[in-house]
């Protein structure tokens, strides 16, 4: 099973636009972050998580052009304004939670219904709530995270887990995330923020859990930069960039 980071960045993403700092700045390839998603394939499915609006960029410049599904963790833009890219891929198969596919169907209503226009996206609304669900022969079991006062989903799929947007979590879903292998959390940046782990929430949650590898995402330019702030990460603990790929056993 792999992970592949297509974006780590917040809704912003990095450089931001109009800003002049030393990270939006930074010619290293590792301080560009586009919005957050990955991509987890098996033997069997390519799982998309969240589709924000720089999809279609992300899928050629990871030569992506299978998707057997797309999870979605909730429905603020960044993490579904790229549905409209996945026109190529054939039918999407998109599974969220039911207030989530509301906000699809009233943005994207040419999508649905009788006489559609020629051309127009392929979306096959799937709703979820917190019980696991099976995509072919993949278990995908969401996680019951707050964001804010929002209530959204992060996914463990095998011994991989994804959670972004998380600004509590509590001890169900703690419970939920033992024995992993990759812990993928946000961490937008080392102040605290009103929806949005900051660091130091982010460390104590990965330590909390205990998975053997974590992956920060979902960060802002505030964070700063990568080879400076990663060099002072536990050895477990690490910044994701965009374009990292990590291998993980299988789960039998």
């Amino acid at each position: 099973m792999k992970v592949l980071f297509l974006g780590t960045g917040t809704s912003t993403g990095v450089p931001q636009i109009g800003c002049k700092c030393n990270v939006c700045t930074s010619s290293n390839p590792k301080d560009k972050r586009l919005r957050a998603s990955v991509l987890i394939t098996d033997d069997e499915n390519q799982i998309l998580i969240d589709c924000g609006p720089d999809l279609r960029q992300q899928l050629l410049l990871n030569h992506v052009n299978k998707v057997s599904a797309i999870l979605l963790t909730h429905e603020h833009y960044d993490h579904i304004g790229g549905l409209d890219d996945v026109r190529p891929l054939g039918v999407a198969q998109v599974y969220a939670e039911k207030k989530v596919l509301g906000v699809i169907l009233r943005n994207m209503p040419y999508c649905f219904g009788d006489n559609l226009y020629p051309g127009v996206p392929a979306i096959h609304l799937n709703e979820i709530s917190e019980e696991a669900f099976q995509i072919g022969g993949t278990r995908v079991q969401p996680i019951r995270i707050m964001h804010a006062k929002l209530p959204i989903l992060g996914f463990r799929i095998g011994n991989i887990a994804y959670l972004t947007d998380v600004k509590t979590i509590d001890d169900k879903a703690i419970e939920q995330l033992h024995n992993l292998d990759v812990l993928i959390l946000n961490a937008l940046r080392p102040n605290k923020h009103i929806s949005h782990l900051s660091l130091d929430e982010a460390l104590e949650i990965a330590e909390k859990i205990g998975a053997k590898q974590t992956y920060f995402t979902h960060m802002s330019h505030d964070m700063g930069l990568h080879a400076d702030v990663n060099q002072l990460m536990p050895e477990n603990i690490q910044l994701a960039y965009d374009g990292l790929e990590v291998s993980v056993r299988i789960l039998k």
